[in-house]
């Protein structure tokens, strides 16, 4: 496995993680606050929380069919994001275990 397909899976759960927060923030300030500028903020940031969290899912799938997860890992890590903060957690901890994979994977590169 490439070290690309985990660095691009990483980019995308912090993006996306970092929207949901954004967007529960947002929608306390809607709903709970009654902020001016909650409505629009909640909106642009749902709408691109909701694109870019199709290109997380796409990129967390090309992992785990390349890392051969099991279906229930598969889901954990596709549902991530859209638990607030789920998506940093979980991927530290994919991180981590397919950072060893990785290494190994890549030709040792000779030293002058």
């Amino acid at each position: 496995m490439k070290k690309s397909v985990l660095t691009r899976y990483r980019v995308m759960a912090y993006v996306t993680g970092v929207l949901l927060v954004l967007l529960t923030f947002g929608m306390i300030g809607k709903y709970v606050l009654d902020l001016n500028g909650a409505a629009d903020f909640t909106r642009v940031v749902s709408i691109a929380h909701g694109w870019l969290y199709v290109v997380y899912l796409i990129f967390a799938f090309d992992l785990g069919s390349k890392a051969k997860w099991r279906v229930g890992k598969q889901i954990w890590v596709l549902l991530a994001g859209t638990i607030p903060t789920a998506a940093f957690f979980v991927e530290r901890k994919i991180s981590h275990e397919l950072e060893a994979r990785v290494a190994e994977d890549s030709p040792a590169t000779a030293k002058a």
